[in-house]
């Protein structure tokens, strides 16, 4: 298995769309009563290669949200995206989650599960197969998946680390 590549980018001057994956209720039992608090798993991307992800926590929805897209910019990764896909298949694992991600053909649009399909899209990948393969868990999903998204390699990269030309990869 190859090591994780995180790219990291700055948020600076991206314009990035937000998308709330999950949000959590929790309670807690006190002398005085009930304690609601919520937490928030929300996706960020500009739809061009570069997605993040954070978790917010807040005694209100709303700045649960706030929050985790504050985190999630401060974790940015760029993605290679070649023709609206992925390179290359990739597995990985967080917890007990496995995901599978893989290229797929033109107009075969995102095939792929709640929590995957958000990051996803985010990233801007238009055509892609990917299967959730375990756990369903939205947070062990979501970083499973940033972590098979980091560890894609542009075919440029491949073919200087192999020292083979790209015109023999790409004619056969």
């Amino acid at each position: 298995m190859s090591t994780v590549n995180l790219n990291n980018v700055k948020a600076g001057d991206l314009e990035l769309k937000d998308k709330v994956v999950a949000i959590n209720r929790v309670v807690k039992t006190t002398k005085g009563g009930r304690a609601f608090s919520f937490s928030a798993l929300v996706v960020v991307g500009d739809g061009n290669g570069v997605v993040g992800h954070g978790l917010g926590k807040a005694k209100e929805v709303q700045e649960a949200i706030t929050k985790g897209i504050e985190d999630a910019k401060k974790n940015l990764i760029k993605v290679p995206i070649m023709k609206g896909t992925i390179p290359h298949d990739q597995w990985a694992k967080e917890g007990a989650a496995k995901v599978m991600v893989k290229p797929a053909s033109a107009g075969t649009g995102v095939i792929a599960g709640g929590s995957m399909r958000a990051v996803l899209e985010a990233a801007g990948i238009t055509d892609v197969l990917a299967k959730n393969l375990g756990s369903a868990n939205p947070h062990n999903v979501v970083k499973a998946t940033f972590k098979a998204l980091a560890m894609m390699r542009e075919p440029v990269h491949v073919a200087k680390t192999r020292t083979v030309g790209l015109k023999k990869v790409f004619n056969g």
